[in-house]
């Protein structure tokens, strides 16, 4: 009589485990895509340093290489020598049983310092 009651708590906390699983490793790809856009993009805000186009289009290459999607860059040219703070967002989407398809969002920011190449 209690084992139909065992099983279906022991299938809920299954399924549970499944989907905080999933959530966590989605969100550490999404911490690491959004940590790699930011320190990509950072220098490419000065010049391009053999990078092809704008320092979102270098953020969103290493997001989408990590897995993610570039939702948002903070990463304006700027040619002067002062420091800047580059913030890129990006989401990562995983599939969750009955949940359907989620965005597991993460928020990255990289400082760059222009005058520091100059100094020997």
């Amino acid at each position: 009589m209690l084992l139909p009651a065992f099983l279906a708590v022991g299938i809920v906390l299954l399924g549970a485990v499944v989907i905080a699983g999933a959530l966590l490793g989605a969100r550490a790809r999404a911490q690491a895509a959004a940590d790699a856009a930011a320190l990509a993009a950072a220098p490419v805000t000065f010049r391009p340093f053999g990078a092809v186009g704008s320092a979102t289009d270098e953020a969103r290459r290493y997001a989408e290489f990590h897995g993610a999607r570039l939702v948002a860059c903070s990463c304006a040219h700027d040619p002067t020598f002062e420091r800047r703070v580059v913030s890129v967002s990006v989401g990562v989407e995983v599939r969750l049983p009955l949940a359907g398809v989620v965005v597991v969002p993460a928020t990255a920011r990289a400082e760059f310092a222009p005058a520091e190449l100059l100094a020997p």
